[in-house]
């Protein structure tokens, strides 16, 4: 039986490497970057094909010691191939389902929003896919990193390899700052009440 202080394991994905750091595709691993921060955490190989870091999570957010546990981590393996470490980490942390966030780019939603939800589809997202796909269930919580659609007849597979515009870039901060507020509310208040204040209209 779980309790509150039993580990959650929020996941980033993305590509690996500089060649894609940049892009909205990774913006699940840069809001976990942002969540190591205010955590004071440095991200770090783990024998899984992640990158790691534990940080503590309080009722005002992240706190040095005390509160529930949360494993950050991002994928070294492509976005296609997610699946595999995500598994493998769990099993090592022995972590269900019900404590794993993901959180990814997401073309369905207006960019600059967040949304919530657990389960469902997987939106041609590959990420979601191969997660969905190892782990035998789709029953896991999901914080949803609105990119919008591309623009014109664009291909969404090159929109969401390519990096944030100049625009996007002047309002990426704060989308970060929300998303992984998102995240610290899904864990502590529960995925109702979380969905309540993102979904609220702005």
């Amino acid at each position: 039986m779980l309790t509150p202080m039993d580990p959650w394991l929020v996941v980033g994905l993305g590509n690996p490497g500089p060649r894609y750091a940049g892009n909205r595709h990774n913006v699940g691993a840069m809001v976990v970057d942002e969540l190591a921060r205010r955590g004071g955490a440095t991200l770090t190989k783990h024998k899984t094909r992640m990158l790691t870091a534990d940080v503590r999570l309080g009722p005002s957010g992240i706190v040095a010691v005390g509160g529930d546990r949360l494993t950050l981590a991002v994928p070294l393996s492509y976005m296609n191939e997610s699946g595999g470490p995500v598994k493998a980490l769990m099993a090592f942390a022995k972590i269900p389902p019900d404590r794993l966030v993901v959180v990814h780019d997401e073309l369905d939603i207006d960019a600059d929003t967040v949304r919530l939800k657990r389960g469902g589809g997987e939106g041609g997202h590959n990420g979601l896919r191969s997660i969905s796909s190892a782990l035998g269930t789709k029953d896991y919580l999901r914080v949803r990193v609105g990119i919008g659609r591309p623009p014109g007849r664009q291909d969404p597979a090159d929109f969401v390899l390519k990096d944030f515009s100049t625009t996007e870039r002047r309002s990426l901060p704060l989308l970060l700052d929300e998303a992984a507020d998102a995240v610290e509310a899904l864990v502590l208040t529960g995925l109702e009440p979380a969905q309540q204040r993102f979904h609220a209209p702005r």
